[in-house]
């Protein structure tokens, strides 16, 4: 017999979503800034110390939003890969593309790489100084998605997960400080795969 769903556990679960659905609204409308603890416990319908124990700091909770953010974009790297099941460049052409033209659609990174140059810009070491949770994650999980999809068994754990980095990287790059088209971002990710894990 299945365990029964824990019932404080289900409410955590939820809570930390209406906790980052707060936290991400409020910083799309008006800005990282106006995002304070006390105001996203009031939106939620908790006290302030059930928000400090369940998230943290402001920082924390900072980097839980951008985690959450990514975990949708890694959703959609992954449903991306998929579609070409049996050629690797393919499938990182695939995910790049969807990544540079999905975080074009973003409201959360417009408004955080808009207000880089403004009073506003406390999201953005999460975003773009910090290893974790962005750089880290990323890279960690498209290795294991490219590793799950195509296997690349001459390369060792270590050795792709460098090579995978370099891409990811090189990506990242083109998302926070875009020098042209994404066409070309893409094409340029590609040449540079192609040279990374040809074996």
């Amino acid at each position: 017999m299945a365990d029964a769903p824990n019932f404080q556990s289900e409410m955590r679960v939820l809570l930390r979503a209406r906790i980052i659905d707060s936290a991400r609204r409020l910083a799309c409308t008006e800005g990282w800034g106006a995002v304070n603890m006390s105001r996203i416990a009031k939106e939620v319908g908790v006290s302030r110390p059930v928000l400090y124990k369940e998230i943290g700091t402001k920082q924390e909770l900072a980097e839980v939003v951008v985690a959450a953010e990514l975990d949708t974009f890694l959703a959609g790297v992954t449903e991306a890969v998929a579609t070409e099941p049996h050629d690797l460049l393919a499938g990182i052409t695939a995910a790049a593309d969807y990544t540079l033209r999905a975080a074009a659609d973003n409201t959360l990174l417009k408004v955080v790489l808009a207000g880089r140059s403004g009073a506003d810009t406390a999201l953005l070491p999460t975003l773009m100084t910090e290893p974790e949770p962005v750089l880290g994650r990323a890279s960690a999980a498209f290795t294991a998605i490219v590793r799950a999809q195509y296997g690349l068994d001459d390369f060792a754990d270590d050795d792709l997960g460098t090579r995978v980095e370099a891409i990811v990287r090189l990506a990242l790059s083109h998302l926070f400080q875009p020098t042209g088209t994404s066409d070309r971002a893409v094409h340029q990710i590609t040449l540079v795969a192609r040279t990374l894990l040809s074996s």
